[in-house]
C-alpha cells in the first residue's frame, strides 16, 4: 500500500486523541464498564490477501462504493481523498481505500452483526416497549376505576407523556452523541425502570401525571439513540430492514405483554395489590436487568468490542474490522467526520436544523400514524365497551399485533427490494382508508360487536412504515451532525402527532367515535396529497443534482470537492433516497 495512504499515527495513538476530545466523564464510564479502547497499530500485509480472481467486486475502491449515494466516488486518487475520514475517526486505523472482499465474507459478516448488535438491540427495545406499553394492559384491569380516574385524566396522562417525550428527545441526542449510545442507553434504561416499578404505588391523578412525565423524560431519546447506533454498523441500504427487526421487537412486546397480562393481571388481590400494580412492578423488574446487562454488553464501535466482559480481544478479528470499516465508508464517508465521543456544537445543531430538505420528512412524521393511533392506543377500551371481559380483551389484542408484524418486516424489505419508499408510505394511508369509512357507517349496537372488533383489529396491524420513514430519514441526512439532530426532530414530530392522536377520541363520543373516525379520514386524505408532493419534491431535487454533476468533467469534479462549502446533503453528489 503507498506510504502516503497509511494513518499518519498509530492506531492506539488516534484512539487516546479521541478520548482527549470527549469529556472525564465518558472516560470514567468506559473504565468502569471493563471497556478497552487501545488498539494495536494495524500492520498492512505485505501480499495481496483479499479478493479472490472469481470475486465480482471490481475496481481498486469496489462495486459497493458505486451502488451508493455517493455514485461517483472512483478510482481516481484526486477524487478519493476527499473521502477519507478524520483523524480522530474510530475507525481510522482499519481504514483502507485499496481493500478488497468477496460477497460471502460481507454476508457472514453481516449475520454476525445481526447476532451480536441487532438482536441485543432488538431485545432492548422490547424493554423499552414493556414500559412504556403496559398501560394499555393495566387499563383492562380497571385502573381507571381503582383511581377514580376517567378516560379524560388518561388522555391528559398521555398528553403529558408525550410532552415529556418530545421536550427529552433532542438533549438526549446530544448527551448521547458526547457520552456514547453504548453508554447512554443503558443508563435510561435502568432509571426508567425504577420509575416504571414505582407505578405500582400511584394513588391518584397527580401521581399518575407524575409517573407519566418521569416516565416522557428518561424514556425520550432512546429510538434516535439506538438509531444513531445501529449507522455505525450497518450500511444505508442494511439499515431499514434491521428497524423493521427493531420495531418488529416492539410488535412482538405487545404480544408477549397480552400473555404476560394474562398472567400476571390474575394476581389481583395477592399481598392487596390490584393486578395492574403488579403489572408495573414485574415488568419494570425485568428491564432494570436488562439495562445493567447492556451496560456491559454494548462496544462503543465496531473497531472497540475488546473490553473485560466481551473478551480482551474482541470480537472480530483484524480483518472483519478491515471490512466493516470500509464497507461503512465506502457506502456513507460522511459517517467518518465525525466519531463516536464527539459532541454536536451550536453551531453543528443549527446547521443541522436549518437542512429545509428534511422538513418534508418531519412533516411527515407529524401525521402518517395518526389515522391509526387512537385505535391502538384504544383498543383494550374499545373491547371492554363492547361487553368483552378482562383476560378475552388482552388475548383479542393478539392477532392485530401479529398482522402488524408481517406486515412490518415484508414491507420495509420491499421497499428496499423495489427502491421505491414513498409508494409502500401510500399504501399505508390506502389501507386505513376503507377501514376508517367502515368504522364511520357501522351501526351500534352488540350485533356489531365482532364487526367492529375485526375493522379495529386490521387498524391496529396496519402497514407500519415508521422503519422505512427512519431509515430514509438516516440516508437523507448526509451527514452525522444532522443524521444525529434529524432523528431526534423526526420522532419529535412523530410524538407530537401521537399527543395530537391521543385528544382524538373523547369520552363524550364513545363507544363508537364518530366524530373523532371523521377527523382521521381528512387527516388519511391530506397524508396522501403529502406523500405524493414529497415524491416529487425529492425526484426533482435529484434531477437538478444529476445535470449539473454529470456536465462536469472529472478535474471540475475534484475542483468542486476540494473547494466547495456545501456540506451533507447540499453537496453535488448526494442523492436522496425517495
Amino acid at each position: 500500500m503507498p506510504h502516503d495512504m497509511l494513518p499518519e499515527e498509530p492506531a492506539g495513538s488516534l484512539s487516546l486523541d479521541a478520548d482527549k476530545k470527549s469529556s472525564k466523564f465518558a472516560q470514567f464510564l468506559r473504565g468502569w464498564k471493563g471497556q478497552s479502547d487501545k488498539q494495536a497499530a494495524f500492520t498492512y500485509p505485505s501480499e495481496p490477501v483479499y479478493l479472490s480472481e472469481h470475486s465480482s467486486i471490481n475496481g481498486a475502491v469496489g462495486r459497493d462504493v458505486k451502488d451508493t449515494l455517493h455514485a461517483d466516488i472512483t478510482e481516481d486518487d484526486d477524487l478519493r481523498k476527499f473521502y477519507e475520514p478524520i483523524a480522530a475517526y474510530e475507525g481510522r486505523h482499519r481504514y483502507d481505500p485499496k481493500a478488497q472482499w468477496t460477497s460471502q465474507e460481507e454476508k457472514t459478516l453481516v449475520r454476525r452483526l445481526d447476532y451480536k448488535i441487532c438482536a441485543w438491540v432488538c431485545f432492548m427495545f422490547f424493554a423499552l416497549q414493556l414500559d412504556r406499553g403496559n398501560i394499555s394492559q393495566a387499563l383492562s384491569d380497571n385502573m381507571l376505576d381503582d383511581l377514580h380516574m376517567t378516560t379524560n385524566d388518561y388522555n391528559n396522562g398521555q398528553n403529558i407523556f408525550y410532552v415529556s417525550f418530545l421536550l427529552a428527545e433532542l438533549p438526549s441526542q446530544l448527551i448521547s452523541k458526547k457520552l456514547g449510545p453504548d453508554n447512554w442507553i443503558p443508563i435510561q434504561m435502568v432509571c426508567w425502570s425504577v420509575v416504571a416499578c414505582s407505578q405500582s404505588h400511584i394513588t391518584g391523578r397527580s401521581t399518575f401525571f407524575l409517573t407519566r412525565s418521569l416516565l416522557g423524560i428518561i424514556e425520550g431519546g432512546f429510538i434516535p439513540d439506538v438509531i444513531l447506533y445501529l449507522s455505525y454498523f450497518y450500511k444505508s441500504k442494511e439499515l431499514p430492514v434491521r428497524l423493521s427487526y427493531f420495531w418488529g421487537a416492539y410488535c412482538l412486546t405487545f404480544i408477549i405483554s397480552a400473555f404476560l397480562a394474562f398472567g400476571i393481571l390474575h394476581l389481583r388481590g395477592y399481598n392487596g395489590m390490584a393486578g395492574w400494580q403488579w403489572l408495573f412492578a414485574l415488568e419494570g423488574s425485568l428491564t432494570a436487568l436488562i439495562g445493567i446487562i447492556s451496560w456491559f454488553y454494548l462496544p462503543p464501535s465496531p473497531t472497540q468490542t475488546a473490553s473485560k466482559f466481551r473478551g480482551k480481544n474482541g470480537w472480530f478479528s483484524e480483518r472483519e474490522e478491515v471490512i466493516m470499516v470500509n464497507r461503512i465508508l465506502r457506502d456513507d464517508p460522511s459517517k467518518g467526520d465525525m466519531h463516536n465521543r464527539q459532541a454536536v456544537t451550536p453551531r453543528l445543531l443549527w446547521e443541522a436544523l436549518k437542512d429545509y430538505d428534511m422538513w418534508p420528512i418531519y412533516l411527515l412524521g407529524l401525521s402518517w400514524q395518526i389515522p391509526a393511533t387512537p385505535a391502538t392506543n384504544y383498543l383494550t377500551l374499545i373491547l371492554k365497551s363492547l361487553d368483552f371481559g378482562t383476560f378475552t380483551t388482552n388475548l383479542l389484542t393478539i392477532p392485530s399485533y401479529c398482522l402488524f408484524f408481517i406486515q412490518l418486516i415484508f414491507l420495509t424489505w420491499l421497499s428496499e427490494k423495489i427502491n421505491n419508499r414513498f409508494l409502500i408510505i401510500f399504501f399505508c394511508q390506502i389501507w386505513m382508508l376503507p377501514l376508517l369509512v367502515a368504522l364511520e357507517v357501522l351501526p351500534g349496537g352488540s350485533a356489531y360487536n365482532w364487526s367492529r372488533y375485526a375493522l379495529n383489529a386490521l387498524l391496529v396491524g396496519y402497514p407500519y412504515i415508521h422503519a422505512i420513514i427512519v431509515a430514509m430519514t438516516s440516508r437523507n441526512a448526509g451527514s452525522v451532525r444532522t443524521r444525529t439532530v434529524g432523528s431526534a426532530l423526526y420522532n419529535m414530530c412523530v410524538q407530537t402527532g401521537s399527543i395530537i392522536s391521543s385528544n382524538i377520541y373523547r369520552t363524550a363520543d364513545s363507544p363508537l367515535y364518530r366524530t373523532g373516525n371523521k377527523v382521521l379520514l381528512g387527516l388519511v386524505v391530506y397524508n396522501m396529497i403529502l406523500i405524493i408532493s414529497m415524491k416529487v419534491y425529492y425526484m426533482r431535487r435529484n434531477a437538478i443534482r444529476e445535470k449539473k454533476w454529470g456536465a462536469m468533467s472529472e478535474r471540475e469534479k475534484s475542483i468542486y470537492l476540494a473547494t466547495t462549502t456545501d456540506k451533507g446533503n447540499k453537496r453535488l453528489d448526494f442523492r436522496f433516497a425517495h
